[in-house]
């Protein structure tokens, strides 16, 4: 097992890790509601792809992560997870750039016209029913494992393994679920982007 890099601190790490959680939870909420209308000369929807190869990316460092681990490669474990961390904040500024200047797109709106008529709601067929039951499965996931993320962490940097071990069983899967539906998410939504 390898060193730890923190020393234990549980009072301070619980303040920091909810007080973060809290503060992405209300600005990803509190921004969502507003579209800034800036022309920057480019597709704003290139945020959208950079979140789906920053999910892809991730959902592949989960899987290195994990193959490393059970291979007792410690040191390779630590920096293949602090890299999908360090990933995901910079995911978390690209989501809030997107959100805040392409708005939000419907699933199904070929004109783009922010409703989705019943010729629209026909043409898209059941994807459209199994994009939305991806994205209602995808949305509260995404905004709960933020502070298991950082509390699987906290206990592996304190050398607290027994209990990282414990907490990795809830936090891999589901932060893999939630990166690998992103990127889905992504690929179905993107035709309609306008």
């Amino acid at each position: 097992m390898l060193q730890p890099s923190l020393t234990k601190n549980d009072k301070k790490a619980r303040l920091l890790i909810y007080t973060l959680s809290f503060v992405v939870f209300a600005a990803v909420v509190f921004l969502s509601k507003y579209k800034l209308d800036v022309d920057l000369g480019f597709d704003v929807h290139v945020f959208a792809k950079a979140n789906a190869v920053i999910n892809s990316m991730v959902a592949v460092l989960l899987l290195a992560g994990l193959f490393f681990a059970k291979q007792k490669k410690y040191e390779l474990h630590k920096k293949i997870m602090l890299t999908a961390i360090s990933l995901s904040v910079l995911f978390l500024l690209s989501y809030i750039a997107h959100h805040l200047l392409a708005g939000d797109t419907k699933y199904g709106d070929l004109n783009h016209d922010g409703i989705v008529s019943l010729d629209e709601k026909a043409l898209a067929g059941n994807l459209r029913m199994i994009y939305y039951f991806i994205l209602i499965t995808h949305i509260p996931l995404a905004a709960i494992i933020l502070p298991f993320i950082l509390f699987t962490a906290y206990r592996a940097l304190t050398g607290e393994y027994d209990k990282h071990k414990k907490l990795v069983r809830i936090t891999w899967p589901v932060w893999f679920y939630v990166a690998v539906t992103g990127v889905v998410v992504y690929l179905m939504i993107s035709p309609y982007y306008n």
